[in-house]
């Protein structure tokens, strides 16, 4: 039976599979369809910046039995292009996964820098289990011994993520300390949003002057030009000698592809990620598609994908549909999304949603906030009710456009 293996059960593999899964119905055909991934759970790890984590894995299974696909634990750790052979690591033994169709989809990681005290002393978002970590490390910081810095949080990088959590830490601090904004200790909480650029979320565009005034309006601190020398316990120090004490540091800066690329004899983008073509072939490798932040697409011909869900959904379910027609010799159907919105949440002030590459901003405030909430809390998830036919029907290749608003009026 011929076999196609997909790395990675995120955002990218969850989708390859079941679109996979769909298209083997529509042809009549038959081939095995497994997923192999380090734990159970698809993570919806766009929401990892929130306090409540309760909502944010889905059981692989609940999505992959009903279709039919096999679901593998464990960790991938070498591909051999030429033996069309994947190495894992399973329960403890080493297998080796032959394959005919191989689609990539082992997502990206957070970069942290070799600056001492970064590894050692920072928390991040970045996984189910780092957020969880951070999530009790501020819990724990009402029972802990008070030190100076005790309610203060500093992250490190303002990119969407980066404002995400410190627009969410503000409140959450203030819990941790004893609820109210009276109490003494609230009023310790301090927020400080760093970033190494000489403007605070300069990469997101239109939407970079609304970030900063809610930062403001939140009482978070913008800290340009930051120069880090060092990480420890108890803070920071700055590269000019300048402390900041801060119990809880955050770090938000720097993505990268999983390692798995390397093992592909093709030049990289500055990502680690594989160049892929509309229809998600690693160029020259005619059985191996990659899709979500190990691929680098054209998304609509021009720009390139960005590591989000946004395009990691539809490359998944074209690079799975695109597979099984390769396998049986049928057409490939080439992806092509002409638009792009980033929306960023700003915590308890609201959100800020941008259009079009130049991110310029159309909603702010509630507005904002409750389209955010549609997606990241329903549109992004797989049918987690519903049998085959309700998972086999969210796979199709029609491409969900995001809502149109009305771009807002300038103020003068």
């Amino acid at each position: 039976m011929k076999h196609i293996l997909i790395i990675g059960g995120g955002f990218a593999g969850l989708w390859s599979a079941a679109s996979a899964a769909r298209q083997l119905e529509e042809l009549g055909k038959i081939a095995q369809i497994t997923l192999i991934n380090p734990d159970p759970w698809h993570s919806i790890r766009v929401r990892n910046y929130e306090a409540d984590l309760s909502d944010t894995r889905v059981d692989l299974s609940s999505v992959l039995a009903p279709i039919g696909v096999n679901l593998l634990i464990g960790k991938a750790t070498f591909i051999d292009t030429g033996k069309r052979v994947v190495t894992a690591q399973v329960q403890g033994s080493t297998l080796s996964l032959p394959y005919d169709k191989l689609i990539l989809a082992s997502g990206s990681h957070l970069v942290r820098p070799s600056t001492p005290g970064v590894a050692e002393h920072t928390f991040d978002v970045d996984s189910y289990g780092a957020a969880l970590k951070l999530q009790r490390h501020i819990d724990n910081l009402a029972s802990a011994p008070a030190t100076p810095g005790h309610f203060t949080a500093l992250v490190v990088g303002s990119g969407a993520t980066g404002v995400e959590i410190a627009c969410e830490l503000p409140a959450r601090l203030r819990a941790a300390a004893g609820g109210g904004d009276g109490s003494q200790a609230a009023a310790q909480v301090r927020v400080i949003l760093a970033d190494r650029g000489p403007t605070i979320a300069r990469g997101l565009g239109g939407g970079q002057p609304v970030i900063e005034r809610a930062c403001r309006e939140l009482g978070i601190e913008l800290w340009a030009d930051f120069a880090l020398a060092s990480v420890d316990s108890r803070g920071v120090t700055l590269g000019d000698g300048r402390r900041i004490e801060a119990s809880t540091v955050v770090w938000c800066a720097g993505m990268r592809a999983s390692e798995l690329t390397q093992c592909v004899a093709a030049t990289p983008d500055s990502q680690g990620r594989l160049k892929v073509d509309n229809c998600m072939r690693v160029a020259g490798i005619d059985h191996l598609f990659a899709a979500g932040d190990v691929a680098h697409a054209l998304i609509d011909g021009e720009h390139p994908s960005v590591m989000s869900c946004q395009h990691a959904r539809p490359m998944g379910r074209f690079a799975g549909h695109n597979a099984v027609n390769e396998l049986f010799g049928r057409p490939q159907q080439p992806l092509n999304i002409d638009w792009y919105t980033n929306i960023v949440d700003l915590g308890p002030w609201g959100a800020v949603y941008t259009q079009g590459w130049a991110r310029e901003a159309v909603a702010e405030g509630a507005q904002a906030k409750n389209t955010k909430s549609v997606i990241n809390r329903e549109r992004i998830y797989p049918p987690r009710q519903g049998g085959r036919e309700q998972i086999l029907a969210a796979a199709t290749l029609d491409l969900q456009r995001p809502p149109l608003l009305k771009p807002m009026a300038r103020v003068s």
